[in-house]
Protein backbone atom coordinates (compact mmCIF):
# COMPACT_ATOMS: atom_id res chain seq x y z
CA UNK A 1 0.00 0.00 0.00
CA UNK A 2 1.28 3.42 -0.94
CA UNK A 3 0.10 6.95 -0.71
CA UNK A 4 0.14 7.29 2.78
CA UNK A 5 1.42 10.50 3.39
CA UNK A 6 0.47 13.80 2.48
CA UNK A 7 1.54 16.89 1.68
CA UNK A 8 4.98 18.61 -0.35
CA UNK A 9 7.05 20.26 2.27
CA UNK A 10 5.16 20.06 5.15
CA UNK A 11 4.43 15.86 4.98
CA UNK A 12 2.47 13.89 7.25
CA UNK A 13 3.18 10.10 6.71
CA UNK A 14 0.30 8.23 8.84
CA UNK A 15 0.59 4.63 10.19
CA UNK A 16 -1.77 2.28 11.91
CA UNK A 17 -5.22 0.30 12.03
CA UNK A 18 -8.43 1.22 13.82
CA UNK A 19 -8.02 -2.30 16.07
CA UNK A 20 -4.14 -1.96 15.95
CA UNK A 21 -1.85 -1.28 18.72
CA UNK A 22 -1.87 2.44 17.49
CA UNK A 23 -2.72 5.39 15.60
CA UNK A 24 0.81 7.80 14.48
CA UNK A 25 2.54 9.47 12.04
CA UNK A 26 5.80 10.99 11.05
CA UNK A 27 5.85 14.64 10.22
CA UNK A 28 8.56 16.12 7.78
CA UNK A 29 9.00 19.49 6.89
CA UNK A 30 7.91 21.11 10.10
CA UNK A 31 9.48 24.92 10.85
CA UNK A 32 11.85 24.77 13.63
CA UNK A 33 11.91 27.17 16.67
CA UNK A 34 7.98 26.54 16.89
CA UNK A 35 6.23 26.43 20.57
CA UNK A 36 4.68 23.29 20.98
CA UNK A 37 1.27 23.79 23.19
CA UNK A 38 0.67 20.44 23.97
CA UNK A 39 -2.46 21.37 25.82
CA UNK A 40 -3.63 22.75 22.84
CA UNK A 41 -2.96 19.46 20.69
CA UNK A 42 -4.38 17.39 23.39
CA UNK A 43 -7.44 19.92 23.10
CA UNK A 44 -7.89 19.48 19.34
CA UNK A 45 -7.86 15.64 20.11
CA UNK A 46 -10.06 15.81 22.71
CA UNK A 47 -13.13 17.21 19.89
CA UNK A 48 -12.37 14.17 17.89
CA UNK A 49 -12.43 11.84 20.20
CA UNK A 50 -15.71 9.12 20.33
CA UNK A 51 -17.37 9.32 23.23
CA UNK A 52 -17.53 12.63 23.79
CA UNK A 53 -21.91 13.25 23.83
CA UNK A 54 -24.93 11.09 23.41
CA UNK A 55 -24.70 11.42 19.70
CA UNK A 56 -21.29 9.76 18.95
CA UNK A 57 -20.54 6.55 19.21
CA UNK A 58 -19.64 5.23 22.98
CA UNK A 59 -16.32 4.14 22.16
CA UNK A 60 -14.09 5.12 25.11
CA UNK A 61 -10.72 6.20 24.17
CA UNK A 62 -8.31 8.64 25.76
CA UNK A 63 -6.80 9.25 22.39
CA UNK A 64 -3.83 10.83 24.35
CA UNK A 65 -0.91 11.98 21.97
CA UNK A 66 2.40 10.83 23.16
CA UNK A 67 5.73 12.50 21.06
CA UNK A 68 8.96 10.60 19.90
CA UNK A 69 10.91 12.98 18.10
CA UNK A 70 11.35 16.38 16.84
CA UNK A 71 10.70 18.63 20.47
CA UNK A 72 12.68 19.39 22.57
CA UNK A 73 12.19 21.63 25.52
CA UNK A 74 8.47 22.67 24.37
CA UNK A 75 10.14 23.98 21.05
CA UNK A 76 10.19 21.85 17.59
CA UNK A 77 13.62 21.19 16.33
CA UNK A 78 13.20 20.42 12.61
CA UNK A 79 14.01 17.45 12.84
CA UNK A 80 10.59 14.57 11.59
CA UNK A 81 8.11 14.28 14.42
CA UNK A 82 7.15 11.17 15.76
CA UNK A 83 4.20 10.28 17.29
CA UNK A 84 1.54 7.79 18.36
CA UNK A 85 -1.81 7.57 20.17
CA UNK A 86 -2.44 3.97 21.82
CA UNK A 87 -5.63 2.01 21.01
CA UNK A 88 -6.64 1.05 24.49
CA UNK A 89 -10.92 0.48 23.95
CA UNK A 90 -11.27 -2.08 21.00
CA UNK A 91 -14.46 -4.33 21.27
CA UNK A 92 -13.05 -6.40 18.15
CA UNK A 93 -15.60 -9.14 18.92
CA UNK A 94 -17.95 -7.03 17.32
CA UNK A 95 -17.03 -7.44 14.07
CA UNK A 96 -16.88 -11.25 14.03
CA UNK A 97 -20.14 -11.84 12.32
CA UNK A 98 -18.87 -9.16 9.02
CA UNK A 99 -15.69 -11.47 9.19
CA UNK A 100 -16.46 -13.12 5.28
CA UNK A 101 -19.32 -10.34 4.81
CA UNK A 102 -19.09 -7.21 2.26
CA UNK A 103 -20.54 -4.53 3.76
CA UNK A 104 -22.96 -1.77 2.24
CA UNK A 105 -20.87 1.41 1.07
CA UNK A 106 -18.56 0.09 3.34
CA UNK A 107 -14.54 -0.24 1.57
CA UNK A 108 -14.89 -3.73 2.17
CA UNK A 109 -15.38 -4.87 -1.49
CA UNK A 110 -12.91 -2.99 -2.99
CA UNK A 111 -10.35 -3.51 -0.27
CA UNK A 112 -10.13 -6.91 -0.38
CA UNK A 113 -9.91 -7.13 -4.55
CA UNK A 114 -7.05 -4.93 -4.19
CA UNK A 115 -5.11 -6.33 -1.92
CA UNK A 116 -6.90 -9.42 -1.58
CA UNK A 117 -6.78 -9.24 2.14
CA UNK A 118 -8.58 -6.81 5.02
CA UNK A 119 -8.30 -6.46 8.51
CA UNK A 120 -12.46 -6.69 9.47
CA UNK A 121 -11.66 -4.75 12.51
CA UNK A 122 -13.70 -1.75 12.40
CA UNK A 123 -12.04 -1.46 8.72
CA UNK A 124 -8.49 -1.73 9.57
CA UNK A 125 -6.74 1.05 7.71
CA UNK A 126 -9.83 2.24 5.74
CA UNK A 127 -11.54 3.49 9.13
CA UNK A 128 -11.88 6.98 10.00
CA UNK A 129 -10.08 6.52 13.06
CA UNK A 130 -6.60 7.30 11.16
CA UNK A 131 -7.45 10.53 11.15
CA UNK A 132 -6.33 10.78 14.58
CA UNK A 133 -2.92 10.83 12.70
CA UNK A 134 -4.08 14.32 10.57
CA UNK A 135 -5.39 15.73 13.54
CA UNK A 136 -2.37 15.63 15.79
CA UNK A 137 -0.61 17.28 12.17
CA UNK A 138 -2.89 19.62 11.97
CA UNK A 139 -2.75 21.03 15.63
CA UNK A 140 0.80 21.73 14.98
CA UNK A 141 0.19 23.28 11.18
CA UNK A 142 -2.23 25.60 13.53
CA UNK A 143 -0.06 26.55 16.03
CA UNK A 144 2.79 27.95 12.81
CA UNK A 145 -0.02 29.24 11.41
CA UNK A 146 -0.96 31.06 14.54
CA UNK A 147 2.21 32.79 14.16
CA UNK A 148 1.14 33.95 10.98
CA UNK A 149 -2.15 35.21 11.84
CA UNK A 150 -3.63 32.67 10.05
CA UNK A 151 -7.13 31.16 11.72
CA UNK A 152 -9.27 28.34 10.71
CA UNK A 153 -12.98 27.71 11.65
CA UNK A 154 -14.94 24.99 11.21
CA UNK A 155 -18.67 24.32 11.82
CA UNK A 156 -21.63 22.02 10.75
CA UNK A 157 -24.25 23.74 8.74
CA UNK A 158 -26.64 21.27 7.93
CA UNK A 159 -27.57 17.69 9.63
CA UNK A 160 -30.08 16.61 7.48
CA UNK A 161 -32.87 18.71 6.43
CA UNK A 162 -31.47 21.07 9.24
CA UNK A 163 -29.22 23.74 7.73
CA UNK A 164 -28.07 27.45 8.44
CA UNK A 165 -30.00 29.67 6.52
CA UNK A 166 -27.63 32.62 6.53
CA UNK A 167 -24.24 33.46 5.27
CA UNK A 168 -21.66 32.74 7.85
CA UNK A 169 -20.73 36.21 8.53
CA UNK A 170 -24.14 36.50 10.53
CA UNK A 171 -22.37 33.99 12.77
CA UNK A 172 -20.56 33.80 16.12
CA UNK A 173 -18.33 30.81 15.05
CA UNK A 174 -16.40 31.57 18.79
CA UNK A 175 -18.93 29.49 19.76
CA UNK A 176 -19.36 26.29 18.35
CA UNK A 177 -18.11 24.31 21.15
CA UNK A 178 -21.28 25.77 23.42
CA UNK A 179 -23.09 22.59 21.92
CA UNK A 180 -22.17 18.84 20.76
CA UNK A 181 -23.27 19.37 17.05
CA UNK A 182 -20.81 22.25 16.60
CA UNK A 183 -22.96 24.59 15.16
CA UNK A 184 -23.04 28.21 15.83
CA UNK A 185 -27.24 28.37 15.86
CA UNK A 186 -27.78 27.20 18.68
CA UNK A 187 -31.49 27.20 18.48
CA UNK A 188 -31.06 24.59 15.39
CA UNK A 189 -27.86 23.05 17.09
CA UNK A 190 -30.89 22.00 19.34
CA UNK A 191 -32.80 20.73 16.41
CA UNK A 192 -29.86 19.09 14.81
CA UNK A 193 -29.46 16.70 17.70
CA UNK A 194 -32.49 15.66 18.69
CA UNK A 195 -32.53 14.70 15.21
CA UNK A 196 -29.34 13.05 15.48
CA UNK A 197 -30.58 10.98 18.78
CA UNK A 198 -33.76 9.97 17.10
CA UNK A 199 -31.55 8.37 14.02
CA UNK A 200 -29.49 6.91 16.42
CA UNK A 201 -32.08 5.24 18.55
CA UNK A 202 -33.53 3.88 14.98
CA UNK A 203 -30.17 2.35 14.32
CA UNK A 204 -29.71 4.51 11.18
CA UNK A 205 -27.41 7.44 10.57
CA UNK A 206 -27.73 10.76 8.87
CA UNK A 207 -25.25 12.96 6.81
CA UNK A 208 -24.63 16.46 6.27
CA UNK A 209 -22.79 19.47 5.40
CA UNK A 210 -19.23 21.13 7.43
CA UNK A 211 -18.69 24.83 6.42
CA UNK A 212 -15.07 26.06 7.03
CA UNK A 213 -13.28 29.58 6.94
CA UNK A 214 -9.76 30.77 6.73
CA UNK A 215 -9.30 34.10 8.05
CA UNK A 216 -5.84 35.87 7.50
CA UNK A 217 -4.47 34.27 4.56
CA UNK A 218 -2.19 36.48 2.85
CA UNK A 219 -1.97 36.89 -0.84
CA UNK A 220 -0.24 34.79 -2.97
CA UNK A 221 -0.82 31.13 -1.81
CA UNK A 222 -1.66 28.52 -5.11
CA UNK A 223 0.09 28.19 -8.50
CA UNK A 224 -1.90 29.04 -11.15
CA UNK A 225 -2.20 25.46 -13.03
CA UNK A 226 -1.80 22.11 -11.46
CA UNK A 227 -1.40 23.69 -7.84
CA UNK A 228 -4.30 25.72 -7.80
CA UNK A 229 -5.03 26.14 -3.67
CA UNK A 230 -8.89 25.43 -3.80
CA UNK A 231 -7.93 22.35 -5.72
CA UNK A 232 -5.76 21.52 -2.97
CA UNK A 233 -8.11 22.08 -0.38
CA UNK A 234 -10.80 20.01 -2.48
CA UNK A 235 -8.20 17.28 -2.64
CA UNK A 236 -7.41 17.25 1.39
CA UNK A 237 -11.54 17.19 2.19
CA UNK A 238 -11.94 14.46 -0.52
CA UNK A 239 -9.71 12.40 1.46
CA UNK A 240 -11.63 12.56 4.42
CA UNK A 241 -13.63 9.23 5.06
CA UNK A 242 -17.44 9.44 4.23
CA UNK A 243 -17.05 12.78 2.25
CA UNK A 244 -19.30 13.13 -1.07
CA UNK A 245 -18.30 16.93 -2.27
CA UNK A 246 -16.03 19.77 -1.76
CA UNK A 247 -17.22 23.77 -3.28
CA UNK A 248 -15.62 26.85 -2.40
CA UNK A 249 -16.68 30.51 -2.69
CA UNK A 250 -20.67 30.34 -3.93
CA UNK A 251 -19.79 26.67 -5.14
CA UNK A 252 -23.16 25.64 -6.73
CA UNK A 253 -25.06 28.23 -5.77
CA UNK A 254 -26.77 31.21 -7.10
CA UNK A 255 -25.56 29.48 -10.75
CA UNK A 256 -28.17 31.43 -12.08
CA UNK A 257 -26.65 35.00 -12.15
CA UNK A 258 -24.44 36.49 -15.04
CA UNK A 259 -21.03 37.22 -14.77
CA UNK A 260 -21.80 41.17 -14.12
CA UNK A 261 -23.60 39.80 -10.95
CA UNK A 262 -21.01 37.15 -9.79
CA UNK A 263 -17.61 39.40 -10.69
CA UNK A 264 -16.12 40.41 -7.20
CA UNK A 265 -15.72 44.43 -7.71
CA UNK A 266 -12.50 46.12 -7.06
CA UNK A 267 -12.26 49.67 -5.60
CA UNK A 268 -9.78 51.98 -3.82
CA UNK A 269 -10.28 51.58 -0.60
CA UNK A 270 -7.92 54.56 1.32
CA UNK A 271 -4.98 53.64 -1.25
CA UNK A 272 -5.17 50.05 -0.71
CA UNK A 273 -6.93 47.58 -3.61
CA UNK A 274 -10.18 46.35 -1.95
CA UNK A 275 -12.83 44.35 -2.66
CA UNK A 276 -16.98 44.88 -2.56
CA UNK A 277 -17.73 41.16 -2.19
CA UNK A 278 -16.46 37.14 -1.66
CA UNK A 279 -17.95 35.37 -4.08
CA UNK A 280 -14.67 33.59 -5.35
CA UNK A 281 -14.26 32.57 -1.94
CA UNK A 282 -10.77 34.18 -1.21
CA UNK A 283 -9.46 32.53 -4.09
CA UNK A 284 -9.09 33.65 -8.14
CA UNK A 285 -7.07 31.99 -10.56
CA UNK A 286 -6.07 29.38 -7.95
CA UNK A 287 -4.41 32.05 -5.94
CA UNK A 288 -5.14 33.24 -2.45
CA UNK A 289 -6.20 36.97 -2.65
CA UNK A 290 -6.42 37.63 0.52
CA UNK A 291 -10.15 37.54 1.61
CA UNK A 292 -11.31 35.21 3.63
CA UNK A 293 -11.53 31.50 2.26
CA UNK A 294 -14.71 29.69 2.75
CA UNK A 295 -15.98 25.93 1.56
CA UNK A 296 -18.22 23.54 2.07
CA UNK A 297 -17.59 19.81 2.79
CA UNK A 298 -20.43 17.05 2.36
CA UNK A 299 -20.43 14.16 4.52
CA UNK A 300 -22.98 11.21 3.65
CA UNK A 301 -24.33 9.48 6.66
CA UNK A 302 -22.49 6.37 7.98
CA UNK A 303 -22.42 3.51 6.15
CA UNK A 304 -22.53 1.09 9.10
CA UNK A 305 -26.61 0.87 10.08
CA UNK A 306 -27.62 -1.15 13.25
CA UNK A 307 -30.29 -2.42 11.33
CA UNK A 308 -31.05 -5.53 8.94
CA UNK A 309 -29.41 -4.82 5.60
CA UNK A 310 -29.05 -7.80 2.62
CA UNK A 311 -25.52 -7.79 1.48
CA UNK A 312 -23.60 -11.11 -0.15
CA UNK A 313 -20.54 -12.63 1.74
CA UNK A 314 -17.24 -12.98 0.14
CA UNK A 315 -17.88 -16.18 -1.57
CA UNK A 316 -21.12 -13.92 -3.15
CA UNK A 317 -23.71 -15.84 -1.45
CA UNK A 318 -26.59 -13.08 -0.92
CA UNK A 319 -27.09 -13.21 2.89
CA UNK A 320 -28.47 -10.59 5.50
CA UNK A 321 -26.24 -8.71 7.91
CA UNK A 322 -26.87 -6.78 11.29
CA UNK A 323 -24.01 -4.79 12.21
CA UNK A 324 -23.02 -4.89 16.22
CA UNK A 325 -21.05 -2.86 17.87
CA UNK A 326 -20.46 1.22 18.33
CA UNK A 327 -20.67 3.96 16.02
CA UNK A 328 -21.33 7.22 15.11
CA UNK A 329 -25.19 8.13 13.49
CA UNK A 330 -23.70 10.56 12.44
CA UNK A 331 -20.20 12.08 11.69
CA UNK A 332 -20.48 15.63 11.70
CA UNK A 333 -19.75 16.52 15.10
CA UNK A 334 -16.29 14.91 15.34
CA UNK A 335 -15.57 15.58 11.67
CA UNK A 336 -15.30 19.48 12.32
CA UNK A 337 -11.87 19.42 14.04
CA UNK A 338 -10.53 17.30 11.00
CA UNK A 339 -11.84 19.56 8.03
CA UNK A 340 -10.03 22.00 10.22
CA UNK A 341 -6.66 19.86 10.81
CA UNK A 342 -6.47 19.32 6.75
CA UNK A 343 -7.42 22.92 5.83
CA UNK A 344 -4.10 24.02 7.53
CA UNK A 345 -2.02 21.13 7.03
CA UNK A 346 -2.78 22.62 3.22
CA UNK A 347 -2.36 26.12 3.71
CA UNK A 348 1.18 25.37 5.98
CA UNK A 349 2.60 23.02 3.51
CA UNK A 350 1.32 25.78 0.48
CA UNK A 351 2.88 28.48 2.84
CA UNK A 352 6.10 27.17 2.55
CA UNK A 353 6.21 26.28 -1.18
CA UNK A 354 5.29 30.05 -1.58
CA UNK A 355 8.68 30.90 -0.16
CA UNK A 356 10.44 28.44 -2.61
CA UNK A 357 8.42 31.13 -5.44
CA UNK A 358 10.76 33.57 -5.65
CA UNK A 359 14.44 34.22 -4.61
Amino acid sequence: MYNNTFGNIFRLTSFGESHGKAIGGVIDGFPAGITIDMEFIQKELNRRRPGQSAITTARKEADEVEFLSGIYEGVSTGCPIGFAVWNTNQHSNDYDNMKDVYRPSHADYTYTQKYGIRDHRGGGRSSARETIARVVAGALAKLALRQLGISITAFTSQVGPFKLDKDYTAYDLTSIENNPVRCPDHDLARQMADYIFRIKGEGDTIGGVISCVIKGCPVGLGQPVFGKLHAALGNAMLSINAVKGFEYGQGFSNMELKGSQQNDIFYNNNGEIGFRSNRSGGIQGGISNGQDIYFRVAFKPVATVLMEQPTVDIHGNETILKARGRHDPCVLPRAVPIVEAMAAMTLLDYYLLDKASTL
